[in-house]
């Protein structure tokens, strides 16, 4: 609302134990020319109640009443409902108490034989959009807060590739967060070469939204990154992530999936470790396949055999690592969801794309099925890793 728009209907709560001044303000509010509706409270017990019953857009409270004096009044206001803009009523030699008030919170103050109605009319009309003003300054701050420790979070589940020089891999990588104003994700991804050549791919997500989660993740991929390059692989690599999730995790329902791959420099076979995580994608040659190896439980719930598969990554193809968020929102009314063979069937009608292509264009086709239902729920993370011929 403007402050120079008049046309709304204002609710004003009065909280004045003296029935004169009570008449008297009434009346300088009927000569403002706002239109105002006053509610008249006599305790501040009475104006708790109305103010739960009606949400006022203005108070206009006396300091001192018969059940509360000073501050107290307006602490109860403020702990009832922070939102709504007071304006103190004061007598003549409360201009000290008001100043206080006004430092403790109140948006204005009147002295009860200086009002006119103007003054009355200003007061409560710039003290509504003073309360807006900063509450909106608040909103801002606090979102400027939560971006900017998503984007610290936001770095470390998704790290730099610490690969060698002419690696013998082509890694694609994409991260979309969920829609505007979503909690962030748990979703983690990362990639590293050891010594001996074996590129290692992750991808993981935290079961939850929120920062928590997220902070998991990221000591997940930073655990599993260090394991790696410690020499622990398959299922000894897994406990030790379980370990470390048990440890790190704010409740014992939190888990995780977890799906890391070995790819050795040479030969067609490499090795998949799988923790309750869905499968891949194996593309090229114009063809796109499910590929889903056998695998234990998420971490975190009940531990298991996380032995490693051996799978088949062909020259020329490449195998497409995934989180939920990709399959999982809805795509049409009431619960239909994509799915994992909706994702197959929409990832067969880019095939012929190259890899970093083929990536994008089916993240953008889930997002576009999404928007009719408000967007994605989830944050989506995606890998994309090939075997190429080393220079």
């Amino acid at each position: 609302m403007s402050v120079l728009n008049n046309s709304d209907t204002l609710l004003l709560l009065l909280v004045e134990d003296d029935r004169a001044d009570a008449i008297l303000v009434e009346e300088l509010i009927a000569d403002t020319g706002v239109d105002i509706k006053v509610m008249w409270a006599q305790t501040m017990a009475e104006a708790e109640k109305l103010i739960a019953g009606d949400r006022p857009d203005c108070v206009l409270l006396d300091l001192h009443l018969h059940d509360i004096d000073g501050m107290e009044g307006l602490n109860r206001i403020a702990a009832l409902d922070g939102t709504i803009p007071v304006v103190v009523l004061t007598g003549l030699n409360d201009e000290h108490f008001a100043s206080v008030a006004v430092g403790s919170g109140a948006q204005d103050y009147l002295v009860k034989d200086r009002v006119d109605p103007e003054t009355l009319r200003r007061a409560v009309l710039y003290a509504i959009e003073r309360k807006r003003a900063e509450l909106t300054a608040v909103d801002l701050h606090a979102t400027q807060l939560r971006e900017r420790e998503n984007a610290r979070l936001e770095r470390g589940l998704l790290p730099s590739p610490l690969l060698l020089d002419d690696p013998g891999v082509d890694i694609v990588s994409q991260y979309r967060p969920s829609r505007a104003n979503a909690l962030l994700g748990g979703d983690f991804y990362d990639f590293v070469q050891t010594p001996d050549r074996t590129v290692h791919v992750m991808i993981g997500d935290v079961a939850g939204h929120g920062p928590d989660e997220a902070a998991l993740g990221v000591a997940l991929r930073i655990a599993w990154r260090a394991l790696t390059f410690a020499g622990l692989r398959g299922a000894d690599r897994m406990r030790q992530l379980e370990r470390i999730l048990r440890a790190e995790r704010t409740g014992k329902g939190i888990f995780a999936t977890v799906l890391s791959l070995a790819i050795p420099p040479e030969g067609p076979l490499i090795s998949a470790v799988r923790a309750g995580h869905p499968g891949m994608l194996l593309h090229g040659g114009g063809t796109v396949e499910w590929v889903e190896p056998a695998g234990g439980p998420a971490l975190g719930l009940h531990g298991g055999d996380w032995t490693p598969v051996p799978i088949e990554l062909p020259e020329g193809t490449g195998l497409v690592l995934l989180t939920d968020g990709l399959f999982e929102g809805h795509i049409g009314r009431g619960n239909e969801r994509l799915g994992e063979a909706g994702l197959l069937e929409l990832a067969q009608s880019f095939a012929a794309l190259p890899g970093g292509a083929f990536v994008d264009a089916l993240i953008n086709a889930v997002e576009d099925r999404a928007q009719s239902q408000g967007g994605i729920e989830d944050d989506i993370a995606v890998v994309r890793v090939e075997r190429v011929r080393q220079r």
